[in-house]
């Protein structure tokens, strides 16, 4: 009896003691999925790809593009950000050319004219949105350009007496610790940031060999070994007919986690965790594809080891990150997973002919369509183009970007390869693209600090945000809680007003703001005088470290070379007023205070010789004081005569000192608009508004407040129209206008009801050409379609 009733307390002891265990880990698994769940409710991920119209240009030529901006987890476009930034960069990462672009819904395009001064190479062209800055620029949208300048010498390349190539080793996981049995995986890239194929071996500090390896695809592969604790490693290695060179591996921790997974061909994955740590205990399992949960698992190491069983159904499409933390909550292993995504957007594409004469008429039906072959709703964007040795096919596409590229840190070698039918050898190479990568969108001590994540820059989701910062003259400091004004002199008053914070900065959120402009920006100097303001520039100053291969030109590109630049310049000359044609933007022509109460056309007055006489006898919303020299102007209505002084403003930019007002010559003056109230714009309290318009827009001849600054600042881009020459008549084809064009056709916007038909004209430029048709459904389906055709 005495013996059962001990066997029974402890039975009760283990089971209580279980369920204690149990409800441990559980709520350890809870607090990482409520921490990430808290970091992912604010973090919200955007990604941009840009179709531009083919990837070699010239200086003289335009650089089309449109910009597809998706959420991160669903690539639905997403219609938060309303500007997209634009970088061509060197290898500096000195910006050659740069671009403000309008998004609406996800969606917007551009163009970029080549400057003439540019020297030949490969340049990153990128572009981000001013919620991305929050983030790595790892995971800007990034593509190489190549731009030739065929009247600058290209630079002497030394040969370097051995080639230089970049060579790293990844541990599955993360780690190599000693007497752990580990996969290391390689990756070798040459000048021409392309990978190499490498073969050799390992050797300890005693020179013996413990492993051999191969490169497969693309410079990468993979091997096992396992590591002696307190020894060092090396690979000799031996690429092409090159004197063999020799690499550190990484180094060899005495303690810590190795992670090994492998897809056991039964629908799941098996995920091994291996220490040296016998007091290791409860380690979790965390699973994520694009910030969405999908496995939260812990289990205990035994013997130094745990085992995790992953159902690949409940992973989504894409890259999953899987992630083991220890029983303290620290993240001691990672590793990527890739499941291949079914394709949901199909596109059929191809012209009315295979061949066709010069200034002949070409028809491309397209059809946009889902699995079934339901004509499906698209936005697309095409391009053809010719394609010779100088400009090979541009394999960058919407599809594998958004699903691949995109997740992952520097330039992926064709990643198209990796969505062709699944086979070993692809499969294969997969895995060691995924082994040699790593998904940085967020660092989860950040994570795991159970507060929302904190950010620098805003979401621009009404238009361009300019920014600044305001300082106090004397002593450098920030200056905080003053308002301030920032104008655009114009025939359209444009004038925002900003109140600064602790740390003295200034938002502006400007609206329908396009083109070249000046900017001037104030303080009421009549109030604050000691105060300097600095407008910031809006691009990205943070850079990803990867870049961008050396450019060759050889021997076999001459021809290529002398066609372009014999077209381009043909096509500025003969054609140059079609390039530089734009669509009006249809900005908003009225003031922030809206419709005036009343508006004075001086025009319809005989005007005095000067100002004064014509504010005292037309206006009546004022009265005019003059005391000991200085000038007011008291706003009336119809309760009586407001405080103090209007805002007074010349072509939309605040004048202060009421005394200039009355300096301007009123021949120059065309209205005046005046509010007769109270008006609150923004931070700023106004005792009425008085706004004055001349005729040339230049401000009258009043002089700014040398404090003021005055910059030049580009606003958004004024979207260009394409140039596209028509051959109608028998006429226009016999026109002995030359037509040299290697781009015949460029349009960001085939919206595809499910099916269309797009019509353009051939060229004098004889050869291959290809068009490419990319875009993305309201879903979130992209899909691409190439066809070619020659001209004879």
């Amino acid at each position: 009896m005495r013996n059962t009733k001990q066997i029974i307390k402890i039975a009760l002891l283990t089971s209580t003691l279980s369920l204690f265990l149990l409800s441990g880990r559980a709520q350890v698994i809870q607090e990482v999925q409520n921490s990430f769940n808290l970091y992912k409710q604010s973090a919200l991920l955007e990604k941009i790809f840009v179709h531009t119209d083919k990837n070699t240009y010239l200086p003289g030529e335009i650089l089309w593009f449109k910009v597809y901006c998706v959420d991160g987890n669903d690539h639905k476009p997403l219609n938060l950000s309303k500007v997209v930034y634009v970088d061509v960069l060197d290898n500096n990462q000195n910006a050659i050319v740069q671009a403000k672009v309008l998004m609406k819904n996800g969606i917007g395009n551009g163009s970029l004219y080549i400057p003439v001064s540019v020297s030949s190479g490969n340049y990153k062209f990128r572009a981000y949105t001013n919620w991305m800055k929050n983030f790595s620029p790892d995971f800007y949208f990034e593509k190489q350009v190549t731009l030739i300048n065929p009247l600058k010498s290209p630079e002497t390349i030394v040969a370097a007496a051995t080639p230089s190539y970049d060579i790293q080793f990844f541990p599955e996981g993360g780690n190599l610790v000693g007497g752990i049995k580990s996969k290391v995986a390689f990756k070798a890239v040459g000048q021409n940031g392309k990978g190499v194929s490498m073969y050799g071996v390992i050797v300890d500090q005693h020179n013996d060999t413990v492993a051999g390896f191969k490169s497969l695809k693309f410079g990468m592969g993979s091997f096992e070994f396992t590591p002696a604790p307190n020894s060092t490693y090396r690979a000799v290695i031996k690429i092409d007919d090159n004197t063999p060179f020799t690499k550190n591996l990484p180094e060899i921790n005495s303690q810590g986690y190795v992670m090994a997974l492998e897809d056991n061909g039964t629908g799941q994955l098996d995920v091994t965790v291996k220490s040296t740590d016998n007091s290791a205990g409860n380690i979790y399992l965390f699973v994520h594809t694009r910030q969405t949960i999908k496995a939260a698992e812990t289990a205990i190491i035994t013997n130094g080891t745990a085992h995790f069983v992953i159902n690949k159904n409940t992973l989504a499409e894409g890259i999953s990150h899987i992630t083991v933390f220890n029983n303290t909550k620290q993240p001691v292993c990672e590793r990527l997973y890739f499941k291949r995504p079914a394709q949901q957007l199909f596109i059929d594409a191809g012209a009315d002919q295979q061949q066709y004469d010069s200034r002949k008429k070409v028809n491309v039906s397209i059809l946009a369509k889902d699995q079934s072959g339901k004509p499906l709703n698209a936005d697309l964007s095409m391009s053809v183009y010719r394609i010779d040795s100088l400009q090979a096919i541009d394999g960058g596409d919407i599809f594998s970007y958004l699903w691949l590229s995109s997740d992952l840190k520097g330039t992926i070698e064709s990643p198209g390869y990796y969505f062709k039918a699944a086979d070993a050898e692809t499969d294969e190479a997969l895995d060691n693209l995924m082994l040699t990568q790593g998904w940085r969108r967020f660092q989860w001590g950040q994570v795991l600090e159970n507060k929302p994540a904190e950010f620098s820059f805003l979401p621009e989701y009404t238009g361009h945000v300019i920014t600044a910062k305001i300082v106090s003259i004397e002593s450098g400091a920030p200056a905080k809680n003053v308002i301030t004004y920032l104008g655009i002199p114009g025939k359209r008053v444009q004038l925002y007003t900003s109140q600064s914070d602790s740390s003295g900065h200034l938002l502006y959120e400007t609206k329908d703001f396009y083109g070249p402009n000046e900017l001037v920006a104030q303080t009421n100097q009549l109030i604050d005088s000691v105060y300097r303001i600095d407008v910031l520039s809006p691009f990205s100053e943070q850079f990803a470290k990867n870049s961008m291969p050396r450019f060759e030109f050889n021997a076999g590109m001459a021809k290529a070379l002398q066609e372009h630049s014999l077209g381009i310049q043909v096509l500025n000359i003969y054609s140059g007023n079609m390039l530089k044609r734009y669509y009006d933007p249809l900005a908003d022509s009225s003031a922030f205070y809206g419709k005036p109460f009343k508006t004075y056309k001086l025009d319809d007055y005989t005007r005095f010789t000067t100002m004064e006489e014509d504010l005292r006898e037309y206006v009546s919303e004022d009265n005019i004081v003059n005391t000991k020299g200085k000038f007011h102007i008291k706003v009336l209505n119809d309760r009586g005569f407001l405080d103090s002084d209007p805002l007074v403003l010349v072509d939309g930019i605040p004048v202060f000192n009421i005394n200039k007002i009355f300096t301007i010559d009123p021949l120059k003056v065309r209205k005046l608009e005046v509010v007769p109230f109270r008006y609150f714009y923004g931070p700023s309290e106004e005792e009425g508004i008085f706004s004055f318009t001349t005729y040339k827009g230049d401000l009258g001849g009043v002089e700014l407040d040398p404090h003021a600054v005055v910059i030049d600042y580009e606003g958004l881009q004024l979207r260009r129209e394409f140039y596209s020459p028509v051959y109608d008549t028998q006429v226009q084809a016999a026109s002995r206008m030359p037509d040299f064009r290697n781009v015949l056709y460029w349009s960001p916007s085939v919206l595809s009801q499910g099916k269309a038909t797009i019509s353009f004209y051939t060229s004098d430029q004889p050869g291959k050409y290809i068009g490419v048709v990319q875009g993305i459904a309201p879903k979130g389906d992209a899909g691409v379609q190439y066809f070619t055709f020659e001209v004879k």
